[in-house]
């Protein structure tokens, strides 16, 4: 018995360890979205962190137009092509996608990164790439961002509860 159901998830959501020293904001992985995905019957597909591919562990906090490089893109590209292609087939049989990014990330962001003016509305690189990736192979899927502040994170627990169902 399939569910046809995946959340697809920035690294960070699962691991909160690749996060830049000081950013972090849980111990392993925010158990409370992994709890209501695995109650939601959600499979669930962690996206690489390029940040830390690229940087290392101990990098310190950049800005979206630090990481926009040609050579930064196509490290991105590169990790998602076999995301792409899992995806690809999963969309062949009708499976429903979620995408849970990181509000403010200059990578990881969906609707909101951070540049030199600060949080602004926009995509971080790796979602750029992705979407574009996911949107010329036809697969559609609902987006959500993890909040950067977190008095708004039951706010966000529910309306991903919502999305979900």
């Amino acid at each position: 018995m399939k569910g046809k159901k995946i959340a697809i998830v920035a690294h960070c959501i699962l691991n909160q360890n690749s996060v830049v020293n000081g950013l972090e904001r849980a111990e392993g992985a925010f158990n409370d979205v992994v709890e209501l995905l695995l109650k939601k019957n959600y499979a669930i597909i962690q996206l690489p962190c390029p940040e830390m591919l690229y940087l290392g562990i101990d990098r310190v906090g950049k800005t979206k137009e630090e990481y926009d490089t040609e050579e930064y893109r196509e490290l991105c590209r590169e990790i998602l092509k076999p995301i792409v292609k899992y995806l690809g087939e999963y969309s062949k049989e009708g499976f429903r996608f979620i995408l849970i990014g990181i509000e403010g990330s200059p990578t990881c962001g969906i609707f909101k990164t951070v540049t030199k003016e600060g949080l602004i509305d926009g995509r971080g690189i790796l979602m750029e790439e992705f979407l574009k990736m996911l949107e010329n192979e036809h697969i559609d899927l609902k987006k959500i961002d993890f909040p950067v502040n977190m008095n708004e994170y039951n706010e966000f627990l529910k309306e991903l509860e919502r999305l979900l169902m």
